[in-house]
């Protein structure tokens, strides 16, 4: 059985009716990430800064699925 996974403290998808992972047993499937704040604004800064931003949004879908980074 599929589990669509979705959490407030990343950024919704947007414009499409898609989820921010797909939960199918013990695998997750994350669906791609952009440097979006969780309110859904785009963040400026430096391409470090950005990429921090993405690793934060994807460590909170994981979290919200149950999976981490290790």
């Amino acid at each position: 059985m599929n589990e669509k996974i979705n959490t407030k403290d990343a950024p919704g998808v947007i414009g499409f009716p898609l989820s921010q992972a797909i939960k199918a047993g013990k695998m997750l499937f994350t669906s791609g990430q952009i440097h979006l704040t969780p309110e859904g604004k785009l963040l400026d800064g430096t391409i470090e800064e950005k990429t921090h931003q993405v690793m934060k949004n994807l460590k909170s879908v994981l979290k919200e699925a149950g999976f981490s980074f290790k």
